[in-house]
C-alpha cells in the first residue's frame, strides 16, 4: 500500500491524483490532520486516516501497512520541523514501513542560510540513520512563489530585493507528477534525488523575462539586506518572516539553488514548465 501524508495540501494532494492514474484507489491511503478535509479522497475510494506529526500516538496506526510512505515536510516556519520529522520517522520504523519518500528541497545542507534547507539536511540524516529504505525528493524552488520574491513589479516597473543568485524555479505540479512516477517505480530511486526545471535564472534574468511579458522595461534594483528587512517590517510584515525570506536570497547568492538536473524532464517525458509561466500569472497587487 502507498500511504501519503499532507494530502490536503496542494503538493501531495496532486501527487495522489497522479497516483490514481497509475494504480487503483484501493492501493492508496492518505493521512490527514482533519479527516473532514480528506472527504474528496474518500469519495474516490481512497482510505482516509487521521495522523498528526505533533500527535506521536496517532502515527503508528496511520502508517500501518505502508509499503511506501510519502512524508510531507513540516511547513510552519515557527515549528521545530526536525523534531516533527523525527517523530514521523520513528513511527514509520515502528510500523514496519518498507520505504519512506520525503519532500525535501534542492540545496539541502546544514550550512545553508535558508532555514528549511538546514531542516531538510537534518531530516535526510535521520532517514539515513533509520535503517529503512528512503528516497529524498529534492525539489527545486516552487515557481508559484516567485511573486513573493519579485514584488509588485507590474505596478512599479521594478524588481527590488537583496543580491541573489541562480534559482531553479520549478513547477509544483511537475514535482507532484514526478513524485507519483517515482513512487510507482517501486524503489528505483534511492537517497537524495534532485528534481528541478532545466534552467536557473537570477532576478536579473527574471526582470528581462518580465519586460518581455509586459512589453516595457522592468528594472532590477539591488537593495542592502538590512535595508530590505527594514522596508518589509515597515510594510507590516513580521520580522521573523522577513528574515526567513532573506535567508532564501542569501542561499541563492551562495549558489545553493543553482544546479539543474535533467531527471525531472526525463521522468515527465517532456520539458518541465518554465518559470516564465509563473511570471505571466503574477497578480496585479
Amino acid at each position: 500500500m502507498i500511504i501519503v501524508t499532507g494530502a490536503t495540501g496542494p503538493l501531495n494532494g496532486a501527487t495522489v491524483d497522479h497516483l490514481l492514474e497509475r494504480m487503483p484507489a484501493s492501493e492508496i491511503a492518505v493521512v490527514v490532520r482533519d479527516v473532514a478535509k480528506g472527504r474528496r479522497f474518500g469519495d474516490l475510494g481512497i482510505e482516509v486516516r487521521y495522523g498528526d506529526y505533533a500527535d506521536a500516538a496517532s502515527l503508528p496506526a496511520a502508517f500501518d501497512g505502508a509499503d511506501q510512505l510519502l512524508l510531507v515536510s513540516a511547513s510552519d516556519p515557527a515549528a521545530d520541523a526536525v523534531a516533527l520529522h523525527r517523530t514521523a520517522i520513528d513511527a514509520a520504523v515502528s510500523a514496519g514501513v518498507g520505504r519512506i519518500l520525503y519532500t525535501s528541497h534542492q540545496g539541502a545542507a546544514l550550512d545553508t542560510p535558508f532555514g528549511p534547507g538546514r531542516d531538510h539536511a537534518a531530516t535526510e540524516q535521520l532517514l539515513a540513520d533509520s535503517g529503512l529504505a528512503w528516497t529524498s525528493l529534492r525539489n527545486g524552488f516552487y515557481a508559484h512563489t516567485v511573486s513573493w520574491l519579485t514584488g509588485p513589479w507590474r505596478e512599479t516597473g521594478v524588481m527590488a530585493g537583496p543580491a541573489d543568485g541562480p534559482v531553479s524555479w520549478t513547477s509544483r505540479d511537475d514535482e507532484a507528477e514526478a513524485a507519483a512516477i517515482i513512487i510507482a517505480s517501486n524503489g528505483a530511486y534511492e537517497g537524495p534525488t534532485t528534481l528541478t526545471a532545466g534552467s536557473a535564472p537570477t532576478l536579473d534574468d527574471l526582470a528581462v523575462m518580465a519586460s518581455e511579458i509586459v512589453g516595457r522595461p522592468i528594472s532590477r534594483v539591488v537593495v542592502d539586506d538590512e535595508d530590505w528587512v527594514a522596508t518589509q517590517i515597515a510594510a507590516g510584515r513580521p520580522e521573523m518572516m522577513a528574515r526567513f525570506t532573506l535567508g532564501m536570497y542569501r542561499a541563492a547568492r551562495e549558489g545553493f539553488f543553482a544546479g539543474v538536473d535533467p531527471l525531472l524532464g526525463t521522468l515527465l517525458g517532456r520539458e518541465p514548465q518554465s518559470v516564465r509561466v509563473a511570471l505571466e500569472a503574477a497578480p496585479v497587487h
